[in-house]
């Protein structure tokens, strides 16, 4: 009888749980179908966007009082995530507003608490999109005008606070402005004198602010014969006009017009008074822009214009053609896609936008968002898709940019190269290389034949990348002939008058086989070596070998210091290559067998540098062996950062310092040691945080409820602080390490420039130079690709090197970098 009562309990309890569970499982689905059915909304469907809404509008309020915080969440994420859809979810917010004033207040202080939270986050872009949504919410009568206007002016008193860093004013700015599109015709017609004070205010600081940054962030250096100009200038030049035109666009949907005499009945809301966060140092604003102009109406002949610079529609085309990239940039194929199938494609000459847009995001400075290969692989997506249209455009778009390459941003011109060789290695390098003939009477070093010169050296390393990936490691024997089959192809496809344009072929040059090998010291030694490495023999029986090399090694002026033997460096280290020159991984290999014997003769960074020129002195014609074999050196850590930078800049190298292979390897150099700086960083802040944690843990042990709650950190996992002051130590020598990096390139810089103005002014010559522009552009790339790391020492590089009494074109490359976060 207990038994059974028991068992009848148990039943029970069973019983409940499952009602539960399928409780929680109902409520489940109806949420994942609210949350359906509030993302979909406004999409192209067979109703019309006024109906969905009706529809949607009834079964939230339906809904409101089972799971109104997952609908205030829902909708306020949908503003921030998809703002492309703004009017629509303003719109039904206005209607649920209108039906229940109690839930409209509710997800404005939601709206309020988001844009507030976007702010102290430093996540602008989700802020501007909420204050975007806040205004467009005037115009479906759910916030009062009146309140969004002090809101508004309170974020333009920010333009007024005084030492705090100019981006962070021209952000408040410019999110104002940005706004306006949506809710400056509610404003004018409700309160135009408050909306012209308001556009006073920020005219006048539009007209103090400086703009010394402004020349280091143009794509070209001459107006014609497109402006470049700065976002602000430009966004301010737009609003006047939509001013001129009484603030009526044509491109905003407004889907609450429909419903205005809903809307008007219901009752508004005031905003609560909105305080942007106080400036700290570790604020992290964004960086100004210039907003990048290709085509203007006359590049479009057939079809619907292109609207103006000046217009607020081209504004508004461009910020949503950057959020679908933004949005589906991991995804080629979709992003291609969303971008073809944009909602207003029949009103504007889509493809130009889209290429513009494209360019506009590969050539922003300082950096693009994403690497150059995402925007290539997007282009060709289009024109797979679009291909009666699109490679037209794009081939008018790439003949704009190579005519116009002369005044092009050095940086730029990387990025134009690096595309340019990947779009051609997908279509078969087919090109119309006639129409370009006039640049082969050019000097080598104009940008005209020097970019051709560097896009077929490009595709002969596309190729051979391809090559590696469509076969296995196992056939990687084979990459020496397929370099020189793929060489030969390069050779076949250009015309026979760009012979001097393409580059040499990609073979090692072994000085120890060479015809006068039996002249150079060092031969009979070298010989023994590759006997002895071919026969599988270890780093100790090289190193026995290397000891027959007299310790005097051959004399040579870079050498004279005798700190290190110039002929066994010479010997080994071209030996080794040569043996390993059928592919990458054969050198990998080579280097990593014998890393002990590569550290015991590269002990200075005389050495190391030795080592760099018989690397330069074997592979001088294969760029991409050099760059990968350097980066190998680097990660072994047989060479140091700094070594390689001295190396560069060296008299051995003049000939090559135009190229763009050499500023890669200064680049890759320079990425490696902030990397190495910010993992000891990162690793030293973690293991203090595990400090401070187990110490509070240690100090709460007392109170046994606290220390049942909390997990505390053992013993084992808590860093001692002799551990941490070792991390401490080692983070102090990588700064200044990374210090002397910085300043060796940026002395160096400044010695082989000053020298050239110097030499021209002595001479009676201009300065301005095909080398001369090349090499002040590499400076300011070295500036802006490393922003973040070189502002930490810009005090330190203005007190020792960019001094006051510095010509003043270089020391305007400084002056302008530092802007960009005055």
């Amino acid at each position: 009888m207990s038994r059974r009562r028991a068992h009848d309990t148990e039943d029970e309890g069973y019983d409940q749980r499952r009602n539960k569970r399928r409780r929680v499982s109902e409520n489940q689905e109806i949420e994942d179908r609210l949350e359906s059915l509030i993302l979909r909304v406004g999409e192209r469907s067979t109703s019309s966007v006024e109906s969905n809404l009706e529809g949607l509008v009834s079964v939230l309020e339906a809904d409101l009082g089972t799971f109104r915080l997952k609908i205030l969440r829902i909708l306020s994420d949908c503003a921030v995530r998809m703002p492309e859809k703004c009017t629509v979810y303003t719109t039904l917010v206005g209607l649920l507003n209108a039906k229940n004033y109690k839930f409209g207040g509710e997800f404005v202080d939601h709206m309020v608490k988001t844009f507030k939270e976007s702010l102290k986050a430093c996540r602008w872009d989700a802020a501007r999109y909420s204050l975007r949504f806040l205004a467009d919410l005037v115009n479906c009568h759910v916030i009062s005008a009146t309140s969004l206007l002090q809101l508004l002016d309170t974020m333009i008193d920010v333009s007024n606070e005084d030492t705090v860093p100019q981006v962070r004013r021209d952000w408040f700015v410019f999110a104002v402005l940005s706004t306006l599109p949506w809710v400056g015709r509610d404003l004018y017609e409700k309160k135009e004198s408050a909306l012209e004070s308001l556009l006073l205010r920020i005219e006048v600081y539009l007209n103090k602010r400086s703009k010394k940054h402004h020349n280091a962030l143009r794509v070209w250096s001459s107006d014609a014969p497109h402006p470049q100009e700065e976002y602000l200038d430009c966004l301010w030049a737009q609003i006047r006009k939509l001013r001129q035109d009484n603030w009526a666009e044509k491109h905003i949907p407004r889907p609450y017009l429909v419903f205005d005499s809903i809307l008007c009945e219901a009752l508004q809301h005031n905003l609560p008074q909105i305080v942007p966060p106080v400036h700290h140092d570790n604020f992290d604003y964004p960086m100004p822009w210039v907003v990048y102009r290709m085509f203007d109406y006359t590049d479009c002949p057939d079809g619907p214009n292109l609207p103006g610079a000046h217009s607020i529609e081209r504004f508004l085309i461009e910020e949503h053609l950057h959020h679908i990239i933004e949005t589906y940039h991991h995804e080629r194929k979709d992003c291609a896609a969303q971008l073809l199938s944009f909602p207003f494609k029949h009103k504007i000459p889509l493809e130009y936008c889209i290429v513009e847009v494209i360019f506009a995001e590969l050539f922003h400075m300082p950096t693009p968002r994403y690497l150059d290969i995402c925007y290539g692989s997007i282009l060709i997506e289009l024109c797979k898709l679009q291909p009666a249209t699109l490679p037209q455009v794009l081939a008018q778009a790439t003949e704009i940019l190579f005519m116009r390459i002369d005044s092009m941003n050095t940086s730029c011109f990387d990025r134009f190269v690096n595309w340019f060789s990947y779009h051609l290695s997908n279509f078969k390098f087919t090109w119309s290389w006639d129409e370009w003939d006039s640049c082969l009477l050019l000097d080598a070093e104009h940008p005209r034949p020097k970019f051709i010169q560097e896009v077929l050296q490009k595709c002969l390393r596309c190729v051979l990348q391809q090559f590696v990936c469509a076969h296995s490691f196992n056939l990687c024997a084979n990459l020496l002939s397929a370099r020189l089959s793929y060489h030969q192809r390069i050779t076949e496809m250009m015309p026979t008058t760009y012979l001097k344009l393409i580059p040499p072929t990609p073979s090692p040059n072994y000085k120890y086989a060479n015809e006068e090998a039996a002249s150079l010291p060092g031969t009979t030694v070298a010989h023994q070596l590759v006997v002895a490495i071919r026969q599988k023999c270890s780093p100790e029986e090289v190193v026995t070998i290397l000891k027959e090399i007299p310790s005097s090694g051959y004399s040579g002026e870079e050498m004279s210091d005798g700190s290190f033997n110039a002929l066994k460096i010479d010997v080994f280290v071209q030996t080794l290559l040569n043996l390993g020159s059928k592919s990458f991984s054969h050198s990998f290999a080579a280097i990593s067998k014998f890393h002990t014997v590569f550290r015991a003769l590269a002990e200075t960074e005389e050495a190391q540098i030795c080592v760099l020129h018989n690397i330069f002195e074997l592979w001088s014609t294969h760029q991409q062996m050099m760059v990968v074999l350097i980066d190998k050196l680097l990660k072994l850590q047989i060479v140091d950062c700094s070594a390689v930078a001295t190396w560069i800049f060296s008299k051995e190298m003049t000939g090559e310092f135009t190229k763009m292979y050499l500023w890669e390897i200064l680049h890759l150099t320079i990425k490696k040691m902030n990397k190495h700086v910010i993992k000891l960083n990162t690793e030293l802040s973690d293991a203090k945080d595990k400090l401070s944690k187990a110490d509070s843990s240690s100090s709460d042990s007392e109170d046994d409820a606290a220390h049942k709650r909390k997990k505390p950190i053992t013993h084992a996992d808590k860093p001692s602080e002799e551990v941490v002051e070792r991390m401490e130590e080692k983070l102090e020598a990588a700064n200044v390490n990374q210090k002397r990096l910085f300043l060796i390139v940026f002395q160096r810089f400044i010695m082989i420039l000053s020298e050239h103005l110097l030499r021209s002014d002595t001479d009676g010559r201009d300065p301005d130079t095909d080398w001369y522009r090349w090499t002040i552009g590499r400076l300011q790339q070295v500036f802006l690709m490393h922003h973040e790391q070189v502002q930490k020492y810009s005090s330190t590089l203005e007190t020792l090197l960019f001094t006051s009494d510095l010509d003043t074109h270089i020391l305007e490359v400084f002056q302008q970098f530092v802007a960009l976060r005055a």
